[in-house]
Parts: C-alpha cells; structure tokens; sequence
C-alpha cells in the first residue's frame, strides 16, 4: 500500500489541527521539523472538520488548510466537512 501525507508550516494555528489529524488517524506517522509537520499514513489519511473544530474551539472551514500547507501527496477527495488524501487503487 503506497503512503500518502501532508506537510503543514509549524505554528500556533496548525497544532490543534495536527492533533486532530492524529485524532482521526492513529496508524498516521508524525515527522515533526523545526519548521513543518509531516503527516505519513499508509493508503488514507482523513481529514475531518469537526474534529478541527473540536480542538481549536471554533467553527472551521477547511480552506483554511491552505493558509499553512507546505505539500501533500496523494488524490484528494474534498468536501464541506472531510479532506480525504488516498491513492487508487
């Protein structure tokens, strides 16, 4: 199975999202750089808004990834409340 990730800038506002993505994905490696995180996950790695939401307190829009996103690997399927990088099959 290929592995998918996602690099985001380290910051104050991306370390409740990190935690939510850990959250969602367990089996997810988490390679943290002085400067960004990146987040490994064999075949799949979700991303959920509400989970975001639960960790920063407030609602989320998930556009709002693209403030710190350095890079990702992976075809992206996106909607209003999950961000879901996978390879097909």
């Amino acid at each position: 199975m290929s592995t998918v990730f996602i690099a985001l800038q380290t910051n104050e506002e991306t370390r409740p999202v990190i935690e939510a993505i850990q959250l969602d994905n367990p089996a997810a490696v988490i390679d943290r750089q002085p400067a960004m995180v990146k987040i490994n996950a064999s075949g799949r790695l979700v991303i959920r808004k509400s989970t975001i939401e639960q960790q920063i307190g407030r609602a989320y829009d998930l556009q709002e990834l693209q403030i710190n996103l350095i890079t990702l690997s992976g075809n992206v399927d996106e909607d209003d409340e999950t961000l879901t990088l996978h390879w097909n099959a």
